[in-house]
């Protein structure tokens, strides 16, 4: 029951990190949303809110990486449009109310233990992207440069889309970034069929 309680609690924390911030995911906005009984913040997060965080970001990025492992062995066009439909789901769904949770607390993070927590989560995200874009057949250079454009690029598009409440900006970063991958793959294709030739 008690492991419940706690996995509730991050899950909330992430739920109001996409949606509001760094600064107004408290504890006790955390309880309210989860439902958690008062006396279990500390005995679950006895550090404190930034333990409280650091599982939030922990389970956020464990969430991407399973979402993406599902098409493990697709090709590097079908890994970038899963990439970048997960994300046009959270604007739809939340109606452009949230975004993405390890952002909001990269940008808002006032100590570097919090900062380096986001930075371990993109850099995970990347090397997880590189890892099926390459096996999806790109390059393995082109495959770790386009993991980063990616994630830098969708992450961008969703904060102009919430700016906006408009899928437009959102989907035109989206059409930039197919077109990239398909004229990497292209590339990687012709690069192996003269690589067989000699």
């Amino acid at each position: 029951m008690a492991r419940g309680v706690r996995e509730r609690m991050v899950a909330s924390a992430v739920a109001l990190l996409a949606r509001r911030g760094l600064q107004a995911t408290s504890f006790s906005e955390v309880l309210d949303h989860s439902g958690a009984p008062r006396g279990s913040v500390y005995h679950h997060f006895p550090t404190g809110k930034d333990e409280m965080i650091g599982a939030a970001l922990d389970a956020a990025g464990e969430s991407a990486i399973a979402l993406l492992d599902r098409k493990a062995g697709e090709p590097a066009e079908a890994i970038a449009d899963w990439f970048l439909h997960i994300w046009r789901e959270v604007l739809i769904r939340s109606k452009f109310e949230a975004g993405c949770a390890v952002l909001a607390v990269a940008v808002a993070a006032e100590t570097p233990e919090l900062l380096g927590h986001t930075a371990l989560v993109f850099r995970g995200w990347r090397r997880r992207l590189a890892e099926l874009l390459e096996r999806g057949g790109l390059t393995p250079t082109d495959a770790d440069r386009f993991a980063a454009t990616l994630v830098a690029s969708s992450e961008g598009a969703v904060v102009l889309a919430r700016a906006e409440q408009s899928l437009e900006p959102f989907d035109l970063v989206a059409e930039q970034l197919q077109a990239q991958v398909r004229e990497l793959s292209r590339a990687a294709a012709r690069g192996s069929r003269t690589r067989r030739r000699t």
